[in-house]
């Protein structure tokens, strides 16, 4: 008999509404809105009315202290702050007319993550495990490396009204970056794995009686929390043993040391869960909110995330997984094109970029374009509940018919809203 008991529960993988481009998504968060204007959005005439007086009150205009670069046959424009991700600009699909309703980085950071800022809803990687399931039985089907937790960042991950089984599982902490995350408790050095078995049977015995008197959901996704986890102790630190990767490999994704190291070996990691099935994965860098200080932050940051989310697009490539894997890179919103400061940026809800990879998008492609500063969409413009739903189509999923019943009326990710992107689809 198999003790592990592969479930057969709300995790089993699920016949997506429609043939799928892409099998799994890794979301590489920018926590604190990163500027467009100095990553992904060339902006001439701002740095030729560089000093002038801006919108905002008291503010000038700031141009760019970097130069853009054309990359890759497309000629995609990326700024020469993030060389080795420019290398990859024929894979990339740059979103350049994004926008969404607030500026504040709790609302804006929920929005982005549930599609609202007002209540607590069901995250978009939950919401990809209920439609879709995942793929290991052994691993969570969403997880989240280096997770935000101030300001409301666990709701961020949140299964909130959906089965428990949904929520994320949490590695590390973005107060406090390590390089080699761990999940705590996860070896029993007291029982065999035969008696750890028989102590949940019983255990199990006792829920499943509860959840029969009481019909409480939550006694449900106990239950499937305990028998997930039983099963990660075997599977799980397989996954996170980095020490099988060749030095090659660490070396491409910068993760031998350095100020790459971090993030690097976070990337790879995102990569090896990838591989082992996780449906749903998601990488939180932080510092993005440069307010002033903006020279030193951008330079450090590009530094650190440039080689480690090259190498990722790379090793992907090259294993076969880029073509059915949806990489996506971008933060709550970008900055505003002047300030007060000489050295700072604002928030800027209004207009801002993203850009995803693989997973069945177009690559080598601008869609959309802010205003000639960079304040404002004016064409091709996104919401984050088109970026959802046009996430949720990729993954072969119909945002209008996944829905949930909760509380009297039909829930779903993009609630009244939202349409799918098809200028951006391969």
């Amino acid at each position: 008999m198999n003790m592990f008991r592969p479930s057969s529960g709300p995790l089993a993988p699920k016949r997506p509404h429609f043939a799928a481009r892409a099998k799994r998504v890794i979301f590489l968060c920018m926590r604190g809105g990163p500027s467009h204007v100095e990553t992904l959005d060339e902006k001439p005439k701002l740095t030729a009315d560089h000093g002038k007086p801006g919108r905002t009150p008291n503010s000038k205009l700031l141009g760019s202290r970097w130069k853009f670069q054309r990359r890759g046959e497309s000629g995609l424009s990326i700024v020469e702050l993030l060389p080795e991700t420019g290398g990859h600009a024929d894979k990339l699909c740059v979103l350049r007319g994004m926008h969404t309703d607030n500026e504040n980085h709790p609302q804006a950071l929920e929005q982005l993550h549930t599609g609202s800022f007002q209540f607590v809803r069901p995250s978009l990687g939950a919401w990809t495990l209920y439609g879709l399931g995942t793929e290991n039985q052994n691993l969570p089907g969403f997880i989240s490396i280096n997770p935000l937790s101030a300001l409301g960042g666990l709701r961020y991950y949140s299964n909130a009204f959906l089965p428990a089984a949904y929520s994320a599982t949490l590695l590390g902490d973005a107060n406090r970056p390590v390089k080699n995350p761990t999940v705590g408790n996860l070896a029993n050095t007291r029982l065999t794995t035969a008696a750890q078995r028989q102590q949940l049977d019983l255990l199990q015995a006792m829920n499943r009686n509860l959840a029969n008197q009481t019909a409480d959901p939550r006694v449900e996704g106990l239950i499937e929390s305990y028998e997930l986890a039983f099963r990660m102790q075997d599977a799980m630190p397989k996954v996170m043993d980095l020490s099988s990767e060749t030095k090659e490999t660490l070396a491409l994704y910068g993760a031998a040391g350095g100020p790459t190291e971090t993030f690097g070996r976070q990337c790879l990691l995102a990569r090896r869960f990838a591989e082992a099935g996780v449906r749903f994965i998601e990488i939180t860098h932080t510092e993005w909110d440069h307010h002033g200080f903006l020279t030193s932050g951008m330079t450090n940051n590009c530094q650190q995330i440039d080689r480690p989310i090259a190498g990722l697009l790379t090793d992907l490539a090259q294993r076969g997984l880029l073509h059915d894997t949806l990489v996506i890179w971008g933060g709550e919103f970008g900055r505003t094109p002047d300030d007060p400061t000489t050295d700072g940026r604002g928030h800027n809800n209004k207009g801002y970029s993203m850009w995803l990879s693989g997973g069945g998008t177009r690559g080598g492609f601008a869609h959309g374009a802010t205003d000639e500063h960079g304040y404002e969409a004016i064409e091709g413009k996104v919401h984050i509940h088109d970026l959802h739903a046009t996430i949720l189509h990729l993954l072969g999923l119909d945002h209008e018919q996944l829905t949930y019943r909760h509380g009297g009326r039909d829930y779903r990710l993009t609630d009244v809203h939202g349409r799918v992107v098809s200028e951006i689809l391969a």
